[in-house]
Order: structure tokens, then sequence, then C-alpha cells
């Protein structure tokens, strides 16, 4: 291994430690990047001779990968007991990488020093955020397993629960923070952004500011937090927001669109989402800004004339596998109150693109099916179904009535009719969808192909509420529900920075539970031996320049590799 100095397009000399292999197959030689060290001149205000400095890293490395190579002689005693604390995780390396790489060491340790808490926040984050990623749960349970990673824990669990309240007041300068690091590292294609909206319930009865009872995704009763996520082009996390359960969808975007444009600089993206935030107060503030929008339409909730426009069958183009599509320029009216409390009434340019897939169409009456099925059910015995449990079905009975007081259907048995006029209105538009655009001059196919990346922003919330478990949230103050929040935040972006250094190619599931798989037992004498090896390792290891398939490592040379990834 040696320092290798590379000098970047920007003129800036960049310092990294690599190691030359030979390919046994090529029998040809290459260098792999071992460590990244970072730029000289940043390096020259931390240490007198950076150059120095890390040569002599470099040796000591050198030294114990010697070591290394000797071969261990371990005599096992067979009376040995098993020790507490003995499994420790080795994955997380990977994702200390990026939390480092991204600095958010450095943003707590500024902080650390204004607010003054006795207990280290950085370390606190660091291990709340990686228990998130690899084993999430509750607080009590990441700090009572907090032993499992090779990092200090200088906390006590008050400690940790009174960090939670100091870091959400970072949760909007954190985010800035971040997106300043990614821009820096990778770069952002906000050209376009994604914009969608869910929410996470809490099982509690009462409830408060900002835990209140709205529209819940997952049809709970419980009280909800809604979460607005804006992903970039590449559906990297850009930022988030939390407004109280009881808001309605669409009143959302405004606020954390404003924000990100006054903060992070996106005024010119082009915001995309789905047919809940399709208003005329909003439409009417994107048209009118230096992006624009991409809208999805309800063509059963639209007018007469946009239903006529999408039936009528003149002027669309026939495309493959029974798909076609047509488009047109329409002026489209919004009225609406202002944020002053103002009636506006305008006109925006609109483009309308109408697309027809036989795919959604099977899915549209496959999804109904269930609907119909009940409808049916309950002409056939009534008695078991009252207006709670018959929602949704109810559409296709004709003159069915409820009782006020208690629900239940009132309605005579033999009056209950199936509405076959309903059924036949609603298989009219299956399979047809509506997108509509401010930016009235792109293509059809521009515009299809940029709606079609909203499907990123849906696979994020599953990520967040599968693979993160964010829910159920595990604290109750609203300080402490931001602070959580903010943590699942930060652990989405690294793991999908993670995602994308790794070309995509594996799934956050599956990158998830290769690093938590990746784990140690301390066999004897500072010796730890691995019993897991995968092909995510292989890349991940490719990667990082560390070799995750070796079967027993020292602690001094984990040491070495856990601080090796801190060096930003």
């Amino acid at each position: 291994m040696y320092l290798k100095k590379t000098k970047k397009p920007n003129g800036r000399l960049y310092l990294s430690i690599v190691e030359g292999r030979r390919d046994k197959e090529t029998k040809n030689s290459r260098t792999v990047t071992i460590q990244k060290v970072g730029y000289l001149d940043d390096l020259e205000k931390k240490y007198p001779d950076p150059i120095a400095h890390f040569n002599l890293i470099t040796k000591e490395m050198n030294r114990d990968k010697a070591e290394e190579k000797a071969a261990l002689t371990i005599t096992i005693d067979s009376t040995q007991r098993v020790g507490e604390n003995e499994r420790k995780n080795f994955g997380y390396v990977a994702l200390s990488a990026i939390y480092h790489e991204l600095k958010i060491h450095k943003f707590l340790t500024a902080r650390q020093r204004t607010a003054g808490p006795e207990y280290n926040l950085n370390q606190i984050m660091r291990l709340l955020v990686f228990s998130r990623l690899l084993y999430p749960g509750s607080k009590k349970k990441a700090y009572e397993n907090r032993q499992r990673f090779f990092e200090r824990s200088d906390f006590n669990q008050t400690d940790m629960y009174r960090a939670l309240s100091k870091i959400a007041n970072y949760k909007e300068a954190l985010q800035l923070w971040m997106h300043e690091r990614v821009i820096e590292l990778y770069g952002r294609d906000t050209s376009v952004v994604y914009y969608d909206v869910t929410n996470y319930y809490f099982e509690i009865d009462e409830q408060d500011k900002l835990r209140r009872k709205g529209i819940s995704k997952e049809h709970r009763p419980d009280p909800i937090v809604q979460m607005g996520l804006m992903l970039d082009n590449n559906g990297v996390p850009i930022a988030y927001q939390l407004f109280p359960g009881n808001a309605n969808d669409c009143t959302t975007l405004l606020p954390i669109i404003k924000r990100i444009r006054r903060q992070f600089g996106t005024g010119k993206a082009i915001v995309v989402s789905d047919k809940g935030l399709n208003t005329g107060k909003n439409a009417y503030y994107l048209a009118n800004s230096r992006g624009g929008y991409v809208f999805s339409q309800t063509v059963r909730g639209g007018n007469a004339d946009l239903k006529k426009y999408v039936l009528d069958a003149t002027g669309y183009d026939r495309l493959e596998a029974g798909f076609k599509k047509k488009s047109r320029q329409h002026t489209r009216l919004v009225e609406f109150e202002d944020d002053d409390g103002k009636d506006v009434k305008a006109n925006i340019a609109e483009k309308q693109v109408v697309f027809y897939s036989p795919e959604y169409d099977r899915r549209a009456k496959a999804d109904r099916a269930s609907a119909v099925r009940k409808a049916r059910a309950i002409i056939n015995n009534p008695q078991n179904f009252n207006k709670k449990n018959s929602y949704g079905a109810a559409k296709y009975i004709r003159q069915i009535e409820y009782d006020k007081n208690t629900g239940e259907i009132i309605t005579p048995r033999n009056e209950l009719v199936f509405n076959e006029e309903a059924l036949a209105e609603d298989e009219k538009f299956d399979g047809y969808y509506v997108i509509v655009t401010s930016r009235h001059f792109e293509s059809d196919d521009w515009v299809i192909d940029t709606y079609r990346g909203l499907w990123r922003i849906e696979e994020t919330f599953k990520v967040t509420k599968s693979d993160l478990e964010a829910r159920p949230v595990f604290v109750s103050r609203q300080d402490r529900i931001e602070a959580h929040f903010l943590i699942c935040f930060v652990a989405l972006l690294i793991i999908r920075l993670l995602q994308r250094n790794l070309k995509n190619v594996f799934s956050v599931e599956k990158i998830l539970d290769s690093l938590a798989k990746s784990c140690c037992s301390l066999v004897k004498d500072n010796v730890h031996m691995f019993d897991y090896y995968d092909e995510v390792l292989t890349e991940v290891g490719s990667l990082l320049g560390i070799d995750f398939s070796l079967k027993y490592r020292t602690q001094a040379d984990i040491k070495n590799v856990v601080a090796g990834v801190k060096i930003f």
C-alpha cells in the first residue's frame, strides 16, 4: 500500500491510500483504493504535514497487514463459557463510510460546542442511524444493543433521550447540510423532483397538536402524522417535512416546495406528483414559477369535457401490445383562495396526455372485483353488514339506506338491487389515465416517462415503513417524534446513496440484510471469526477497499478498518 497523490481537474491535490494488485487470470496489475483521505488543502488545516502523517499511517497499515498474514495459532479451551457482547456487527462500516462522507459528524460536533450537552451528540446519532438501518426497533432496544458495534458509546439511556430533543432542533439545518454534501460529492439532478405524502400511525387514544386523526393510508382509526417527502430525478431523497395528521395531502406541497426553493436553491425544478396534489392552487403556483408541474388527473372525477375527450376513439396513436395515447392543448380555469384570503381566478395553459394500458385495465377490474362481490353479498345478507363495513361496495347498490344512530342497513332486503349502470360507468374508464402538465411544449413521451418516475417515491415509502420500520413510533413528545423522523431520513439517504454507489444492482432489503449478517465473534486473544459472506459484501468490499471474505481478523485490524472509513 502507498499514499497516492492525484491532481483533480479543479487543480486541487487529492490524497488516497491505494494498493497494487495483480489479477491472477489476466496477469495485469491494477490499483485498488483502500482508503479515501481527502484534499491536501483541507487536510493542511488539521495536520502540519498531511503527506508525512498519512505516509506514516500507510506504513502502519502495511505492518498490520503483514502481521495478519502470519499464521494464527489459537489454543481452544473446551471449558470456556460464552461471554456477553462477543458477537459484533462489521457490515455497518459501509454505512459509516457514507455517514462520514456526508460529514454528519462534523455538523453535530460543531453544534455540540454551542449546545454544550455533557453527552456526545454524534455518538448518539450514529448509534440510532446504524441501528435503524440494520436492527430497527425502539430507541431503548438500540441502546441496550449498542455494544454490537465497534464504536464508543460514552452516554447513558437518559442522555440518549435528552439528545433527541437537541437533534430535533437541527432537522432543517441537517437536511440542508446533507443536500449540499450530496451536490459536492455526487451532483444533484433537480431538474425534476418527485413529491408525495404518506402517514404514520400512533397507537394512542388522545390526540395532540401533531398526532391527529385523519385519512390513514392503512385505514386505521389511530391518530397519525403526515410526512411529505421529496426526491431528486435519480430517486435520492432531498428533504422531508412533517404535518399534523388531519392536514389534507394537497395542503402539504407548497410549504415544502417554498422551503426547499428558498433554502436549497431548487427554483427551476419541475414537480411531479399524483392526483391528490393536483389542486388549482398548487397548479397555479407551480405554473407561474420557473419550473412547472406534471400531475396525474382522475378521469372519473373529471368534468364532462375531459370524459368525452378520453372516450372519443379519434386521435389516438396506436402503440404495441394494445397501448394507445393522444394529447391536446388545454386551458385550465382554476379558482381558489390564496394565503391572504383573497379569491383567485385564473387560466393556466396546460397539456393533457391520455394514455391507455391493457395492464391498467385488467388491474382496475381486479381491484374492483372485491367491492362488487361485497355489494352482492350485502344484497343477499344485509343483516351481516353496516355502514362502516360496506364502505366501497355501497355505490353498486341502489337506494341503500342506513340507520343514523347504529349504522345498520334499514332498506328492506327485497328492495336492495345491484346497480349495473354504476358498474358500467366505472368500467368505461378502466385502463385510461390522464397526465396534465404546465410544460405544454414537451412531447407526449417526455410527459409519460417523467410521470412514470413517481414509482421511486412510492417504493421509498415502502422502504421507510418496512426495511427501516419507521412505525410504530416508540416516543411520544413532539420534539422526540421530530427527531425520530430525522433519524429515519438520515438512514434513508445513507442507504439510497450506498445503493446508488452499487449501481442500483441490489434492493435496499438485500443490502441491509447482507450488512446485518456481516458479523463476527470473539474467539480468543483479540481474534474475531467471521461467518457470513455473499455477493453484496463482495461489491461493497470492492467499493470501499475492504475484504469482507476474510474469516479471521485481529482487533487491531478491525479498528483500522473502522477508523479508515471515517477519514473525510
